[in-house]
């Protein structure tokens, strides 16, 4: 029980939706994958656990009326527990970020302060899904300046990655937008929102490829290919939480759209010429898919 309860509490199902983000942004600077890029990954894979931790920590008197289900308000996770552990995984996170470089480690401390300053107050605020969003955009920045440092000067690195961040963080946005109305349901706004920026990501995936490498014929295919891929896994259950704004389907939603970042991280990759990253993160899909059905990413 108390395995199951922290695989709840950490969200384990999403933690497939993170190593695309280093990958995503090694690719964005032309870099081949390695120890740096290795460790920028365990950095963010602790970074994005501490915030699962401090999410419920923090919502844990909300969650008693509208979640009492969760870990904390059905007692079996302790609020001290989950904040001590947000903390430890943070220094974890922050130390690993450290062995990959002082660039790294500089928007890792980034990265770490926006996720509790998300957590702890931004959250239920209007600049909620924009800090959400930049959390993203700088895990994936994360990955690109720790596979960058040597070969070019941090500012150059977080520039090639931008484009690619800024794309990732549009989607998780949309998302967010969305989650907050998952445990009440009731809004058509959000989804269809969110619908209309998937369409556009998506659609500027396809129309601007940009890579490092050139872009041959295999590579546009599976640009293509993975474009679609994120379409389908983003777009058909926002249509339904559009038509029918209820609960239980605008959750579904939030899952397929957190689980729609696998494809868009592997399309990320594909479109800066890495073939061989895009389709390693591709590999993620089923493993996030079979873990959802055991615990919910939400």
């Amino acid at each position: 029980m108390t395995v199951r309860a922290w695989a709840e509490l950490l969200r384990v199902s999403a933690l497939f939706t993170v190593p695309g983000d280093a990958l995503a942004g090694a690719a964005a600077v032309g870099g081949r994958p390695g120890r740096s890029t290795a460790l920028a990954m365990g950095a963010s894979l602790c970074l994005y656990e501490a915030g699962m931790a401090l999410n419920d920590w923090a919502d844990r008197d909300e969650d008693a009326v509208d979640r009492p289900h969760r870990p904390i308000p059905s007692g079996r996770i302790t609020p001290r527990a989950a904040l001590t552990a947000a903390g430890a995984l943070t220094g974890a996170g922050l130390a690993l970020a450290a062995r990959a470089g002082r660039p790294a480690l500089t928007v890792a401390t980034g990265l770490a302060a926006t996720v509790w300053a998300y957590d702890l107050y931004l959250k239920h605020t209007p600049a909620g899904p924009a800090a959400m969003a930049a959390a993203r955009g700088l895990d994936l920045l994360l990955g690109a300046t720790a596979t960058g440092a040597g070969r070019l000067p941090a500012p150059g690195a977080a520039r090639a990655a931008l484009p690619a961040a800024a794309l990732l963080g549009a989607h998780t946005y949309a998302v967010t937008t969305v989650s907050h109305h998952e445990a009440q349901g009731g809004s058509a706004t959000a989804p269809v929102a969110a619908l209309a920026a998937v369409a556009g990501i998506g659609g500027g995936m396809v129309r601007e490829p940009h890579t490092h490498r050139g872009t041959g014929r295999p590579v546009s295919l599976l640009l293509t290919a993975l474009t679609g891929s994120y379409l389908r896994t983003a777009a058909r259950p926002l249509v339904h939480a559009a038509l029918n704004p209820s609960p239980p389907l605008t959750q579904r939603a939030v899952g397929s759209g957190i689980r729609a970042m696998i494809p868009l991280q592997a399309a990320l990759a594909a479109r800066a010429g890495s073939a061989g990253s895009a389709l390693a993160v591709m590999g993620l899909v089923p493993l996030a898919r079979a873990l959802s059905r055991k615990v919910s990413p939400t």
